[in-house]
């Protein structure tokens, strides 16, 4: 399975997609338990990679508080602009990383990405 092939980093912006308008990278992650520690680690070396590019803002990496919960695990990040996390994920170091994560036996997971705009806002 080539790179640009892994579920995890299909996600590509629709052209419509008005740029430099912020984006928003929500990935929820089915990962079983004797797994978990092992999928924050490799997760953690992913997100240092993308931490250094340029437009990214700021990325958190969220744990079901109940063990019993179908998703583990879910990753907000947040861009500057679509073309900004389109060349970012092209990068050969991260989807080098990607690759092996996905090709690693002892690590079992499954991922759900999508990319999201704000169309509403409530804050205090």
């Amino acid at each position: 399975m080539t790179p640009e092939h892994f579920p995890v980093d299909v996600v590509m912006g629709d052209r419509s997609t008005p740029d430099p308008s912020p984006v928003t990278l929500i990935n929820i992650f089915e990962v079983t338990q004797e797994h978990l520690a092992a999928f924050i680690e490799e997760w953690r070396q992913r997100a240092a990679i993308m931490h250094t590019k340029p437009g990214f803002i700021s990325s958190r990496l969220h744990q079901a508080i109940s063990d019993t919960a179908r998703f583990q695990l879910v990753n907000v990040a947040h861009w500057v602009s679509l073309s900004a996390y389109d060349e970012a994920r092209r990068d050969p170091e991260f989807q080098s990383s990607l690759q092996a994560a996905y090709t690693n036996r002892d690590l079992r997971f499954s991922a759900t990405p999508g990319l999201y705009q704000v169309v509403a806002q409530h804050s205090r």
